[in-house]
């Protein structure tokens, strides 16, 4: 765990372009009796070789239903936005001062989008992954979502990464996705998440659950975040158009967005009651719609938790304690969300 606190240090980012001095890292790459961790600093590339030991290098899937948890916090669309969620973390103690975990047997959920946009990708998900095995050992879980963004990268299409990473990327010889490769220590722990979970009466995911899914795929989280990770690693050309739509068109758990009628179709409240009726839940929890803060729609059945995180300006959190539903604003603040009376 020391080993991980170390390698968040980073100098800083001082230009970018084609002379830019950056500095990045780690990648660990997997090697058949060793690991070999390549990290940029002052734009050298400084390698050195590990103990196979010293990373996991197989990751299992969790499960993807879980009940009675008292309390759960959720977030989406960091997109490289390392210092603004530190802070969003720590003022909702979700962390302490020293960036460890801080919420005991609670949950949080990021609801995907980690990549792209912002230059500090890989400080969030190194964060994220030491947490994730400081809640465990505390008796809490996170759960991050993948979303769009992170299937985008792993899928070879980089349109929206960062300058800094084109030259990273040059720098260590490599396409930005190879960095993130299935012989790599994140690429595999990546390819371990899922796209959808359960927490007791809430569904989350990135974009949303539309009803052309759910009948064409079932309710059945475990063989959906089955197929989710296998098609990570399939060419969009070996994709039949009908697997494509599924996985990645708009009505997909990825790139949905019809709940918000800014960005899709106005649904109607019977709507939103049929899919939740067919996910046997009451509330389901996405990122991938940017409003100022965090929102609920259909009284309460529908939130949406990107609050502009990427901007690097503002962020909240919601919180689900005891059944009620709270935003937690970048101070620390709670807000409940009223529920109308019939």
């Amino acid at each position: 765990m020391k080993k991980i606190i170390l390698l968040l240090l980073f100098v800083p980012l001082f230009s970018i372009g084609q002379n830019a001095i950056i500095s990045d890292g780690p990648y660990v790459f997997i090697e058949k009796n060793k690991l070999i961790k390549k990290s940029i600093i002052n734009s050298e590339v400084i390698s050195s070789t590990l103990d196979i030991n010293s990373y996991d290098t197989l990751y299992l899937p969790e499960k993807s239903t879980y009940n009675k948890v008292k309390k759960i916090i959720a977030l989406s669309d960091i997109h490289g936005q390392y210092d603004l969620t530190i802070e969003l973390l720590k003022n909702n103690k979700v962390i302490d001062k020293e960036l460890n975990w801080n919420f005991g047997k609670g949950h949080l959920v990021i609801a995907g989008d980690i990549f792209d946009r912002g230059d500090k990708v890989n400080e969030v998900l190194w964060l994220v992954y030491k947490l994730e095995i400081q809640a465990k050992n505390d008796g809490g879980r996170v759960h991050f979502i993948l979303g769009n963004h992170e299937f985008m990268v792993l899928q070879k299409d980089l349109r929206y990464i960062h300058e800094k990473y084109k030259v990273s990327s040059k720098l260590i010889g490599l396409e930005y996705d190879q960095l993130y490769g299935n012989k790599t220590v994140l690429g595999r722990w990546l390819r371990s998440k899922p796209s959808i979970i359960k927490i007791n009466n809430n569904v989350f995911t990135h974009g949303g659950v539309s009803e052309e899914f759910l009948i064409n795929r079932g309710v059945d989280f475990e063989k959906i975040n089955l197929m989710m990770r296998y098609y990570i690693d399939t060419p969009f050309e070996e994709m039949n158009s009908s697997i494509y739509n599924l996985y990645n068109g708009e009505k997909s758990l990825i790139w949905y967005r019809d709940y918000f009628k800014e960005y899709g179709e106005d649904l109607t409240d019977a709507d939103i009651s049929k899919i939740l009726k067919m996910l046997n839940t009451k509330h389901i929890v996405v990122g991938h719609c940017s409003y100022d803060q965090v929102v609920q729609l259909y009284n309460n059945k529908i939130f949406g938790v990107d609050s502009s995180i990427k901007n690097g300006k503002y962020g909240e959190v919601l919180l689900i304690k005891k059944r009620k539903f709270y935003r937690g604003t970048l101070k620390g603040e709670l807000i409940e969300f009223k529920k109308k009376s019939n």
